[in-house]
């Protein structure tokens, strides 16, 4: 292992590849930054960028991309409560809050410093699990999918501050995502004639409709800047070391998000999104003092964005052992080693064990780059906080449309946007929690697919779902999510007799 980690290193230290790598950790900051873009859409654009380049170089050009496109899309969900990508839904929950508070360095120094050290606890444990990558995976089939979907639901709206408002919002949730043909059957459903329909709705139009969007709705009902704090001192933004030392403080937090996020990114098709939102709920049921969570607790910014760092090490597992993408960036990132000559499978284990040094070490040195470059530019980056909304709405509504339309260059995407921005400001309004509502849109088709898939396996006998260890963990672990609150209430009442 010594020697391909060695050639790796050196391979890595020569200045072009030190330049791809920066290049790659530039353009994956600015694409995390900017909403309804990601690590997606940059590897998907700078992939014809890679057909004159060695295949080594294109794969640390890609590492630089998706080692620092987390850590940018904390950015905008912490200041503007849009998450910068998916997966930075979960931060906005608790950021976003810090940030109308005037504690926007304090949050930015976490989530940095969060996501920095949550992805280099995934790399560690991506070199230890390799070895045994075809066992892990292999533990999920259909009803472990199945059951895995229905702790990530039950998880966000157990967690929700009125179960039967979290209810409605999780029964939206996965109306919203029934909507399309059926994976399996090939029906039509929900689409009320629309063409458009018929594919079903896109996360990333949903997910600006429902935060920038409607926060920027929000805002301009009430006025004046994001931040609340007008005294200098805020103005000058310290606290960017409190944050960082925040995450050292709650270290129990850290590494919880990072085996979540790890674990969850093994899972082929999950994604981050899920792992983010777990590893949040886990956090805000089992920390004590937890009363703040939601309304501003430091602990609900460095779970999910240690998660959401983390889960690249641990979707990297089955991309490279199995060709199995562990989530849309991978999926595109497969196509870079295929397109470049390399097929992901056992072989690659073997053969080219330097590659994929190669791309776990620029990985590490793209996360902590990036952690790095945010901490300094905290101080700039947070003034936008500052900024009056009569001058921020109209700019970050037009480029939330802009972003919603370049995903697929279609009208129809700006439309969806528009819809859930003002569905989410009725939400915000009446106080429902539009998290639920994306976790459930997220997990509709894993749901459903999977269902379906273990119902023919076990030929309609339910009760088989309990035969399998992975799924019966996953469903005990359900059960411990619900009885939570119960086990809450019961303590809280007898603190009080």
């Amino acid at each position: 292992m010594l020697e391909p980690l060695l050639t790796a290193a050196d391979y890595l230290g020569q200045g072009i590849n030190i330049a791809y790598l920066l290049l790659g950790v530039a353009v994956g900051l600015v694409f995390g930054s900017i909403p309804g873009l990601g690590g997606a859409t940059a590897i998907a654009l700078l992939l014809p960028l890679t057909f004159g380049m060695e295949p080594e170089q294109a794969i640390i050009l890609m590492g630089g991309i998706m080692g620092a496109v987390s850590i940018g899309g904390s950015i905008s969900a912490i200041l503007l409560n849009t998450p910068g990508t998916a997966p930075n839904a979960a931060t906005c929950i608790d950021g976003y809050p810090l940030t109308r508070q005037g504690k926007a360095g304090i949050a930015i120094g976490a989530a940095a410093t969060a996501s920095s050290v949550g992805g280099v606890i995934s790399l560690v444990i991506l070199v230890l699990v390799l070895p045994v990558a075809k066992a892990i995976v292999l533990w999920f089939g259909p009803p472990a999918f199945f059951m895995l979907a229905v702790l990530g639901l039950t998880s966000l709206t157990v967690a929700s501050s009125n179960l039967l408002r979290g209810l409605i919002a999780a029964c939206l949730g996965l109306f919203f995502g029934f909507i399309g043909y059926d994976d399996i059957g090939g029906t039509e459903r929900y689409t009320i004639g629309i063409e458009f329909l018929w594919d079903g709705m896109s996360i990333v139009p949903l997910l600006i409709g429902l935060f920038a969007i409607a926060e920027m709705m929000n805002l301009y009902r009430t006025g004046g800047p994001i931040s609340k704090h007008e005294h200098d001192e805020t103005l000058r933004v310290v606290g960017t070391l409190d944050g960082i030392k925040s995450v050292f403080a709650n270290v129990r937090t850290l590494i919880s998000g990072s085996a979540i996020g790890t674990m969850i990114g093994m899972v082929p098709g999950v994604g981050g999104t899920v792992a983010s939102f777990l590893a949040y709920s886990f956090a805000a049921q089992t920390s004590r003092n937890n009363e703040n969570f939601g309304a501003g607790d430091i602990r609900g910014v460095i779970a999910p964005e240690a998660a959401n760092n983390a889960k690249d090490g641990g979707a990297l597992i089955p991309t490279l052992a199995f060709g199995i993408p562990g989530s849309a960036e991978m999926a595109i990132f497969l196509g870079v080693l295929i397109l470049h000559g390399i097929d992901p499978g056992p072989m690659l284990l073997i053969e080219r064990e330097a590659t994929i040094f190669m791309l776990i070490l620029a990985l590490l040195f793209a996360t902590l780059v990036s952690g790095a470059l945010i901490l300094v530019l905290a101080k700039h980056l947070a003034k936008i906080a500052h900024v009056d909304s009569m001058l921020l709405i109209p700019c970050v509504i037009t480029v939330s449309l802009v972003g919603a339309y370049a995903l697929h260059n279609s009208f129809g995407d700006v439309v969806v946007a528009a819809f859930f921005g003002a569905l989410g400001y009725i939400m915000i309004r009446a106080d429902y929690p539009r998290i639920t509502l994306v976790i459930a849109f997220v997990l509709s088709g894993l749901m459903e697919r999977n269902f379906i898939q273990s119902m023919i396996m076990f030929e309609g006998d339910w009760l088989r779902f309990f035969s399998e260890k992975t799924s019966l963990v996953l469903f005990v672990l359900t059960v411990l999510a619900l009885s939570i609150p119960v086990l809450n209430r019961f303590r809280a009442r007898g603190a009080t007799s």
